[in-house]
């Protein structure tokens, strides 16, 4: 899954690349900046995600869900 994710970003990275190369002149900073922004972007949007997804499925959540709704319910 992991290596998905840096394909995507890495072919996400290219293409940034390749529409600031046709709209205008590439300097080293703009690359380097691009590559390190977009591709981690992608890297933390994507295991930010599956973190949500896996502590949904372990069951994490429901004893937080728990906590809060058994709090609501003994309010006078």
């Amino acid at each position: 899954m992991v290596r998905w994710i840096v394909a995507i970003g890495v072919v996400v990275s290219a293409g940034a690349i390749a529409y600031l190369a046709f709209t205008g002149e590439l300097y080293l900073h703009l690359v380097v900046a691009t590559l390190g922004g977009v591709f981690f972007s992608i890297l933390l949007g994507c295991g930010l995600f599956a973190l949500s997804f896996f502590s949904d499925k372990s069951g994490h959540d429901q004893s937080v869900t728990d906590s809060t709704r058994s709090s609501r319910d003994n309010r006078p």
